[in-house]
């Protein structure tokens, strides 16, 4: 060290011990700077409501309850309801300094409220940090987040994540544009065609609160009709919030709203927006600058004030059940809500879910449908190709193909583009009549039979029973057939047979939104179907029996729905547009899709699942895990006296490098399945027993985990 460096003459170091001694104390009284996150050891509380009760960010069910936390005084006048906040989680007692907790690790939560004691004895640890002042938990959200975790046997810290999307700041930090004033009443425009539409527009419109289910008609109105519906509810001074299964939906009615009410009136929800946009779309429902929402299935949470409202379109989309804990569905969600705010529900679809037509049996939705002559009108003539048309067909033996597809596709093309609908790859095949191809069904608890590899014995894929002697309870034959599963290389056949016809895919790696008018050939996909400007001059719905062959209780539902919103995207009968359906036509979905008659298929799927003690009627639970750990779980749970225990049964093992679905097992490993089903009215006890033994289970660390979901989509 240089001369330079040194101490100089009279420094610190000559310095008298008195001199020393009044340094040190004027160093401790000088204010450090101020640490986030700190524990704040020593800091005066805040004067008035000093605890603040936090529900913080685990999502483990042992832990669903809320914690108390000091205020520190510096905090008081941020730590409000509703606004995020840091604490340290996991302190335990012995760490305790000048009467403050101290220790855990940092974890984010949410400040539910101020209270002026804590019902803890013990000592509290201070807030950390208040991480904005922005408040987006209020009441409402919260009873809501509440209400669906009960539900679904959940914990509170999941929903949230789900309803609350992830904070960004410089989309908070941005003012939200001024609301603005409610729209003029619409006109009632195409609802006129429904026998109650222009009534239900008008009771939106005057601040009632109508219940309905939809079945709208084919062709693609049922975008302005739900704008619509959404204007009138803005022009009542209510906000409005619509659900749909996907972001090609919310571009219509993104397009139909814009259309009819201009901007900044309605906010996009979608997963396909970047944070910062989202988040901003978030926090201007949040503020009431914006009324209106339209989304995909995380908008359910969205936080519309004075919702009048709530609208999903297409309930028996896969996509709208959440694959995240405790995985609620859309359509439940807003039911939940209806309730909660007195407002109007809409569901609505093409086709009709066994739950919506529950809900128009119990009469607590009206039906909102079309006379017969407006369904004729809009619809394209259905025609079908069943097995004995297949069998003496011989254009269908050489070239896969019926001769009455062939002539569809060649006069369709004529006129515009033509639609292929084949079904997706891996569809596990079950067992039916060889005869009349009746579903074969186990005789103690009605679940799906399944052949074995080891031998030609049949068993339940519900409660694991062994079938001898099955014969068809429809129409007393014995032998029976595995459904015909795969999708066929149907565009490898048609481009060969039109050469000259472009052909176009739309399916899993790439979807197309739309297909102009001109003759074209358009493979697609369930689910997957493009829209083509002006509708299809045709439509083929091929190898009906790998869906109507699903092993699943909402097989002929499922296939229905897809059909219908396939035909529905082609041109009416008196514009030429035609639909050929191969499935056996004596089948209670075919038969429907030819009338166009899905609410007549729903009421009659729904009266035979009441005799079965099926779901809806019935509510029902899927445990599963490895057997050890199933069988242990199930030995711990209190269940209502009225439960009804089907299984456990093997599940199938996940191949490696094959995507798994929520609640499979990992790849190469052996789990089970158990069902518990409970009559109507139970539901809730059965969450409730559920997620209190899950809730034992994970305190004591049990290293096999054990997967429950309430009311599983797919049950066989």
């Amino acid at each position: 060290m240089s001369s330079d460096n040194g101490p100089a003459e009279g420094g610190a170091q000559e310095a008298p011990p008195e001199q020393l001694a009044l340094i040190r104390e004027t160093v401790r009284r000088t204010k450090t700077p101020r640490a986030k996150p700190r524990t704040w050891r020593g800091a005066a509380l805040a004067g008035e409501l000093p605890v603040a009760r936090v529900l913080v960010d685990k999502g483990v069910l042992h832990l669903d309850r809320y914690f108390d936390y000091a205020v520190p005084e510096e905090l008081d006048a941020e730590a409000q309801p509703g606004v995020r906040v840091r604490v340290r989680f996991g302190a335990g007692r012995h760490r305790v300094r000048d009467g403050r907790r101290e220790g855990g690790g940092l974890i984010d939560g949410f400040l539910i409220e101020r209270r002026a004691e804590s019902d803890y004895a013990g000592p509290l640890a201070a807030l950390a940090q208040v991480v904005s002042p922005e408040r987006i938990l209020d009441e409402e959200l919260l009873g809501l987040a509440r209400a669906v975790a009960d539900r679904y046997a959940g914990s509170l810290a999941d929903v949230l994540q789900l309803a609350v999307p992830p904070r960004n700041a410089r989309a908070e930090k941005r003012p939200s544009p001024d609301p603005l004033p409610p729209p003029p009443v619409p006109e009632a425009g195409s609802w006129a065609r429904y026998e109650a539409g222009e009534a239900f527009v008008a009771a939106l419109a005057s601040g009632s609160a109508p219940r309905a289910v939809w079945n709208a008609l084919p062709g693609p109105g049922w975008s302005e009709e739900l704008a619509r519906a959404v204007a009138a509810t803005l022009a009542s001074g209510r906000g409005a919030l619509v659900v749909l299964p996907d972001g090609r939906a919310v571009a219509r009615v993104d397009a139909a709203l814009t259309e009819l009410l201009g901007e900044g009136r309605h906010a996009v929800l979608t997963a396909d927006a970047g944070p910062e946009k989202r988040y901003a779309q978030w926090l201007a429902v949040r503020r009431g600058a914006v009324r209106a929402v339209v989304g995909t299935r995380a908008a359910m949470f969205a936080p519309v004030r004075d919702l009048g409202l709530v609208a999903l379109w297409d309930d028996g989309d896969d996509s709208h059940s959440e694959p995240h804990a405790p995985q609620p569905h859309a359509r439940e969600v807003l039911l939940l809500r209806a309730a909660q705010d007195r407002c109007a529900f809409l569901l609505g679809g093409w086709s009709c879910t066994v739950e919506a037509a529950q809900l128009v049996e119990t009469g607590w939705a009206r039906p909102l449908v079309a006379a017969r002559e407006q369904v004729r009108a809009a619809a394209p003539l259905v025609r079908t190709v069943g097995d004995g048309d297949l069998a003496r067909d011989e254009a269908a033996r050489a070239a896969r193909l019926p001769t009455l597809a062939w002539q569809a596709v060649r006069e369709g093309l004529r006129h515009g583009p033509v639609l292929v609908q084949v079904p997706r790859r891996g569809y596990v095949p079950r067992m039916a009549c060889a005869a009349c191809r009746a579903p074969a069904r186990c005789r103690h608890c009605s679940g799906p039979l399944e052949g074995q590899e080891s031998g030609s014995a049949l068993r339940c894929g519900w409660c694991g029973r062994e079938e001898g002697g099955w014969h068809c309870p429809e129409c007393g034959a014995h032998r029976l057939r595995a459904q015909v599963v795969g999708a066929r290389r149907t565009a490898e056949e048609l481009g060969r047979a039109f050469p000259a016809v472009p052909v176009r895919t739309s399916g899993r790696e790439h979807v197309l939104d739309t297909v102009a008018r001109a003759p074209a050939l358009v493979v697609s996909t369930p689910g997957a179907e493009p829209v083509a400007e002006g509708g299809y001059a045709a439509a083929l719905l091929l190898d009906g029996w790998a869906m109507l062959g699903r092993p699943d209780l909402r097989a002929g539902e499922d296939a229905l729905r897809r059909w219908l919103a396939a035909a529905a995207l082609v041109r009416p009968q008196s514009a030429g547009g035609t639909v050929v359906a191969v499935a056996e036509p004596t089948l209670r979905p075919v038969q429907a899709l030819v009338r166009w008659d899905p609410v007549g298929h729903a009421v009659r799927e729904l009266a035979e699942r009441a005799e079965l003690g099926f779901p809806p009627v019935s509510r029902m639970a899927a445990v599963s895990g490895p057997p050890e750990a199933v069988s242990a779980f199930l030995g711990a749970v209190e269940l209502p006296p009225e439960a009804e225990l089907l299984g456990p049964v093997p599940l199938p093992v996940t191949a490696p490098g094959r995507p798994r679905r929520a609640g499979a097992p990992p790849p190469g490993e052996h789990w089970e399945r158990a069902l518990i089903r409970v009559p109507p009215g139970r539901g809730a006890a059965l969450a409730g027993a559920l997620k209190t033994a899950q809730a034992a289970r994970t305190a004591r660390g049990s290293e096999a985990g054990v997967w429950v979901r309430i009311d599983p989509p797919d049950i066989g």
